[in-house]
């Protein structure tokens, strides 16, 4: 079969995405099952070898899935160990008594910047979930309220502030200083999630109404006091703070390794070891039998049947986060992520610009803020080096992270996380997240672009 190349590629990639949302949307296919299909055909339609393009769907799937399989499992048991104990009980009482229930939208999307700062995105939005459901529940308001302003603040802290890790990538490859990014990344990225989080949602939540009934909340909401159970003792705040953020801590250690210990000294290497998300989390959650488990008074069985009981709800999320992986694979392995990337850099924009619009492209074509934002590095930085327009690396670091965040689509695993937890159709899922992420995009940029007339 004859392969296709140059702008053709790009057609086929919009009729495939165009597909993929409508047999979804208007035919009511499962996620999972249309994801293989469009990739599969996909493929052939634009002339991949056969023998490659099942391989291709498999790498890309089995790639995504090697981390965020493992993340959201044990994120979920730590979530459910909080829930059960009461523990993102206490969160949300807690944050309801300090901000009051008019502002509880702007304590979420604090918590979510603090907590994103070292994590990925996935794994902040599975630590957090847990509490944001509490918090919607004890407050009766809509998980949109309560939720977008977590996901815009996880989001920004994704793509422009370091230690988060696709940031530090940007860092490097353009040798930006990290306490400039720092500090520039906050002085965009906080207005930004602002805008784009707790003043996106309190528009947009009164326009949709998620249903009543949202199986994975009820496992994350912890049991009401009943009769066997008249006033149930919810553990302390600070030992479910403690619980909680110390995947956070532990990452955030992980990342100063080097500064604290020689490199491949045992000290350094066992730092690194703890440090990486899975790891952290695993340690989480054997604290969490002990902290929200034993100390709470459940037994060893009561435990095992709740991490057994959590994950079955999570098993068609995970395979859907895997097929649009597998998606994204298939996109870059047929050329067409290289031909998008070809385009964007043939038209001579200046560098802040090209950042933003390279990381665009390839975030629209992968669906991975992280892939987006490194690929795009490697493309803009030898060009930024030589172009006539010199502009400050800390600048170019923030511009590509807002080009890596552009509309969350069908072929980002963020994206199915967010509309199965969330319970929105696909159609609510673009309207709230996918226009969430564009508003941090979008804004992003207009400020960095502020921030570099005045520096």
């Amino acid at each position: 079969m004859e392969t296709v190349h140059g702008d053709m590629l790009l057609i086929y990639a919009v009729i495939a995405v165009a597909a993929l949302i409508l047999m979804i949307t208007r035919y009511k296919v499962y996620p999972f099952l249309v994801l293989i299909i469009v990739s599969l055909l996909l493929g052939l339609a634009v002339g991949m070898p056969m023998n490659t393009i099942v391989k291709s769907f498999e790498t890309g799937n089995g790639n995504t899935l090697g981390h965020i399989a493992i993340v959201v499992g044990l994120g979920t048991m730590l979530g459910k160990m909080m829930a059960e104990s009461g523990g993102a009980e206490r969160i949300a009482t807690s944050l309801i008594g300090w901000f009051g229930e008019k502002h509880i939208h702007w304590a979420m999307m604090c918590v979510a910047i603090i907590v994103g700062l070292p994590v990925f995105f996935e794994v902040g939005f599975v630590l957090l979930i847990p509490i944001a459901f509490n918090v919607a529940r004890r407050t009766g308001k809509s998980l949109l309220l309560i939720g977008l302003p977590m996901v815009a603040g996880l989001s920004v802290v994704h793509g422009l502030i370091p230690p988060h890790p696709a940031a530090l990538l940007a860092v490097q490859a353009y040798h930006a200083d990290i306490g400039k990014t720092i500090a520039y990344g906050l002085v965009v990225g906080v207005p930004t999630a602002i805008v784009a989080g707790p003043l996106f949602a309190l528009l947009m939540y009164r326009h949709i109404r998620l249903p009543e009934n949202n199986p994975l909340a009820a496992q994350f909401i912890a049991p009401e006091a009943s009769a066997d159970n008249p006033s149930r003792a919810l553990p302390g705040f600070g030992v479910t703070l403690f619980t909680i953020l110390l995947p956070v801590l532990l990452m955030l250690l992980g990342s100063w390794a080097d500064l604290l210990f020689a490199p491949h000294t045992l000290a350094n290497d066992l730092l690194h070891f703890m440090g990486t998300s899975d790891v952290a989390l695993l340690v989480a959650v054997l604290v969490s039998f002990w902290t929200f488990g034993a100390r709470r008074g459940f037994n060893r069985e009561q435990i095992q049947k709740f991490c057994a009981d959590c994950l079955a709800p999570i098993a068609g999320i995970t395979l859907i986060v895997g097929a649009g992986g597998g998606f994204g694979r298939v996109l870059m392995d047929s050329g067409i992520s290289q031909q998008i990337v070809q385009t964007a850099t043939s038209a001579h924009v200046s560098p802040l610009m090209l950042g933003w619009f390279v990381a665009a492209l390839i975030r629209l074509a992968t669906g991975s803020a992280t892939v987006a934002m490194t690929t795009a590095c490697g493309i803009v930085a030898p060009i930024a080096a030589a172009g006539a327009v010199q502009v400050k690396p800390e600048l170019l670091v923030l511009a590509t992270g807002c080009g890596s965040l552009i509309f969350s689509h069908v072929n980002d695993g963020g994206f199915w996380l967010i509309k199965e937890y969330f319970g929105m159709t696909v159609g609510q899922t673009f309207k709230t997240w996918s226009l969430c992420e564009t508003i941090i995009s979008v804004l992003g940029l207009a400020l960095t672009f502020a921030l570099a007339a005045v520096l």
